[in-house]
């Protein structure tokens, strides 16, 4: 871990707009946050109210000399504008302002190149870096090598970037390459797993809404759980025995954020596939977040944007230990719970099988008694709720909830 004296010094610029003082607010806040998760310190903050952005400098005349002044004061080593800068902005900012100029685009994929683990991670990662840069090549090498790394220069890195376009063009389509038998893997993965009739359950919500907490808390999967924005970034899917003995499967999934990057969420398309074809969502939301109303409408804005809107979703009002008394749930159905409580976990658990008799369809079957191993199996693979020895045929009776394409739909009675 970086110290505070190899900390990169940050000044964060933002213009308001449309949005209210509240919501302008608490994204400056949410940008100052990701600048220290990627390293940075903020030592100096420039707003500005505008009807709309100045097209050449982002900001005014005025506010631009404001801001070099800023800048030598502070003696900042980069500026962080809290919106997507055009080529040309950075051109005309980056004339007047000798250090590096980053927007709140290129701070959330430089963090996501810091978190990659897994190959295909880094890889998606870099994608979406080589495909944000391209158009912005022009320029780009001085900015790039001001101080050669830190902030907005993890991932491909500097050499890349400043070779030509066919050559950066070439690795795009390697990578996709590279990614696309990756998917095909995957695809084998997801059409196993439905074909075996097993139910998936998925984890989307805000960064730092408790995912990764609530995924060790309900399978104790040792995935990384820490208290910063973007903590977790591979996908990850786990078995999970619910109390009837069913078995389900439980995928993390990237957290999202406030104007996540169009070039990573095309990168990450393969990621999110694998919660595409769940069969329920767990919306995990902060309870005691400052902006809760914001994630959750930035949420459901991304899971329409991915056509996963028509899901079924259980809501999951996490961290209730630390959330305020007047507290107030949004959305429905929900569950309000701390994913380090174990009767909170427990009554989670008890609210998925009761979504799942909603989405799942009802079966009856007898069962020679002979025919235990197939007992064994229907409850690991369907909601078994009752089983009844019937004494005159010798047999169990049992009934439960099957998935609408599981291959026991054909010994079900009631169809």
């Amino acid at each position: 871990m970086e110290t505070k004296k190899e900390q990169e010094k940050v000044v964060i610029v933002g213009v308001q707009t449309r949005e209210s003082d509240s919501d302008f607010n608490y994204s400056l806040h949410e940008l100052a946050q990701l600048t220290e998760t990627a390293l940075g310190r903020v030592v100096g903050e420039l707003t500005q109210k505008r009807d709309r952005i100045d097209s050449r400098t982002f900001l005014g005349k005025g506010k631009l000399e404001e801001l070099v002044h800023l800048v030598e004061e502070t003696e900042a080593d980069v500026v962080i504008f809290n919106q997507a800068l055009t080529p040309g902005q950075t051109r005309n900012i980056q004339e007047v302002i000798d250090i590096k100029i980053i927007d709140r685009i290129q701070l959330i994929l430089d963090i996501f190149a810091m978190r990659a683990k897994s190959k295909e991670g880094k890889l998606q990662v870099e994608l979406a870096q080589l495909q944000y840069m391209l158009p912005r090549l022009a320029g780009q090498g001085i900015n790039l090598s001001r101080l050669g790394g830190g902030i907005g220069t993890r991932g491909p890195g500097e050499t890349k970037l400043e070779t030509d376009r066919r050559h950066i063009r070439d690795q795009v389509s390697d990578i996709k390459r590279i990614l696309k038998e990756t998917e095909k893997h995957r695809k084998r993965s997801r059409t196993q797993r439905k074909e075996s009739g097993v139910f998936q359950i998925g984890l989307v919500g805000y960064t730092n809404a408790g995912k990764s907490t609530l995924l060790n808390a309900l399978t104790q999967a040792d995935t990384h759980e820490e208290n910063q924005l973007f903590a977790t970034l591979d996908p990850l899917t786990r078995k999970l025995v619910l109390p009837t003995g069913t078995m389900v499967t439980l995928t993390d999934t990237v957290g999202f954020i406030q104007d996540l990057p169009t070039e990573l969420i095309e990168a990450f398309q393969s990621t999110l596939e694998e919660t595409r074809n769940v069969d329920l969502i767990l919306h995990v939301v902060d309870s005691s977040a400052e902006n809760m109303s914001g994630h959750e409408k930035t949420v459901i804005k991304l899971l329409k944007e991915l056509d996963m809107d028509q899901i079924p979703i259980l809501t999951v009002y996490n961290k209730k230990d630390l959330a305020n008394q007047s507290f107030s749930p949004g959305l429905f159905p929900n569950v309000f719970m701390s994913a380090r409580e174990k009767a909170d976990v427990e009554n989670l658990l008890g609210e998925i099988v009761n979504r799942m008799k909603g989405i799942m369809i009802p079966y009856q079957m007898k069962i020679d008694v002979s025919d235990g191993d197939k007992l064994v199996r229907l409850k690991q693979e369907t909601l078994l709720i009752s089983e009844h020895y019937l004494e005159e045929d010798n047999k169990y009776l049992v009934e439960g909830y099957i998935k609408k394409d599981s291959k026991w739909n054909g010994e079900n009675q009631l169809i």
